[in-house]
């Protein structure tokens, strides 16, 4: 699919943004970002409250289209914009399935249950908004790894990726999340490791976190990529 000027991706600065940034590397899409970052205020301005009245970030503007939630933005895009060259999502039925079950699992069990229930009560994260929970961080990170066996699992059979051997938005979803619960010191199981190194190595990973680095002091919000 050609490169589109339409597309605008609002966000960066955190685990969640990065998922938009690096799906658009990875399907070679031209588009601009507007580097704003949570709890900045920024995303409470009248001009993206009306984008966006959740006023979260990641948001993606295609043409007249609004779509937040990153893990949605990275599916739209997988189904949007995926070609036989540079394909984010399975083609058939019962793979389609499949992917959709790791999305929901990895933003579900891993994501949200887990690692951002860390962030909201840990210390030296959102705890001084909504309060410091030492036992709920540590009980957290206990379900993360308890539920990280499932990947643990499904990666000892030596396949590449989650979907075997094609690398899918599914990828992008669990890589940040492990990322994620590395820089949380929460760990991770063994067969993750060197599937991480591996993506870690993907051109659109590096690109997708170069993109996604908040604007230095003095730097237009303003980015064109592509």
């Amino acid at each position: 699919m050609a490169n589109t000027p339409d597309l605008v991706l609002w966000g960066v600065g955190t685990s969640r943004t990065v998922r938009a940034h690096w799906a658009l590397a990875e399907l070679g899409l031209a588009y601009e970002t507007r580097a704003i970052g949570p709890r900045t205020g920024e995303t409470k301005t009248a001009e993206y409250t009306r984008l966006n009245p959740r006023q979260k970030v990641p948001l993606l503007q295609d043409g007249d289209f609004c779509i937040g939630e990153s893990a949605a933005i990275v599916a739209y895009l997988s189904r949007t914009y995926s070609s036989p060259e540079r394909a984010l999502i399975p083609e058939e039925r019962q793979p389609y399935a499949k992917w959709l079950e790791w999305c929901f699992f990895i933003v579900t069990e891993l994501d949200s249950t887990s690692l951002y229930v860390m962030r909201r009560h840990g210390a030296n994260a959102l705890g001084h908004i909504y309060g410091v929970a030492p036992e709920v961080t540590a009980a957290a990170g206990d379900y993360f790894r308890e539920q990280l066996r499932h990947v643990e699992v499904a990666l000892a059979d030596g396949r590449t990726f989650l979907m075997g051997d094609q690398f899918t938005s599914a990828d992008i979803l669990l890589t940040t999340c492990l990322d994620w619960a590395i820089a949380y010191d929460v760990g991770i199981c063994d067969n993750a490791r060197p599937y991480l190194e591996r993506i870690r190595e993907r051109p659109g990973y590096r690109q997708g976190k170069i993109a996604n680095q908040p604007p230095a002091p003095g730097e237009p919000i303003i980015r064109r990529t592509g």
